[in-house]
């Protein structure tokens, strides 16, 4: 009898350097559990939010903080791969991750980017960032400085080798042969 073992990875791609470089910088990193506004929840790390069982005075070291952003990018990176029918470069995707990191899917799964986006505008798509700089009716100049950020990024074609879409097509391929590789015949 003969045994297969398949090695299963996630197809899409995953958020870069640059843009997780671009989250830290605009959460800033608290290792100490906070609200960030009055009627906020308790927040810590990178902007994570925390649970109803905690409390603040919390505190997490840098290494605890760089894991709950990895942990809670898993639902952003799904997010922008469910909502997004197109191909996108790198740098693309790390600014919409750092989009949906900071407003949330159903913001982007409701905007004029999106959809521009779908309709393969980038660059209208692009600029549709610059216009989520609000809280509420309040033009807030860090989100101001955060979108332009996202929008550079988004733009930059530095650095670039391979699209989303594309990736994912290399590594359908080679499903087969790490299947046919992995395979362990029992005696």
């Amino acid at each position: 009898a003969s045994m297969r073992c398949v090695t299963i990875e996630r197809p899409e791609m995953e958020i870069g350097k640059r843009g997780l470089n671009l989250i830290k910088e605009f959460e800033g990193l608290r290792l100490d559990a906070y609200l960030p506004t009055p009627v906020d929840i308790p927040t810590i790390g990178y902007g994570h939010t925390l649970s109803n069982e905690a409390e603040l005075g919390m505190t997490i070291t840098e290494e605890e903080a760089d894991r709950l952003l990895r942990n809670d990018l898993f639902w952003v990176e799904d997010s922008v791969h469910y909502f997004v029918k197109v191909d996108l470069n790198q740098n693309q995707y790390d600014a919409l991750c750092s989009f949906v990191f900071n407003l949330g899917a159903t913001n982007l799964e409701k905007s004029t980017l999106l959809k521009k986006l779908n309709e393969e505008d980038h660059e209208g798509a692009g600029l549709e960032l610059l216009k989520w700089d609000f809280q509420g009716r309040t033009k807030l100049r860090g989100l101001t400085r955060r979108r332009e950020a996202e929008l550079e990024l988004f733009r930059d074609k530095r650095g670039v080798s391979a699209t989303s879409r594309a990736v994912g097509a290399l590594r359908g391929l080679l499903g087969p042969l790490r299947a046919t590789l992995h395979r362990i015949t029992a005696p």
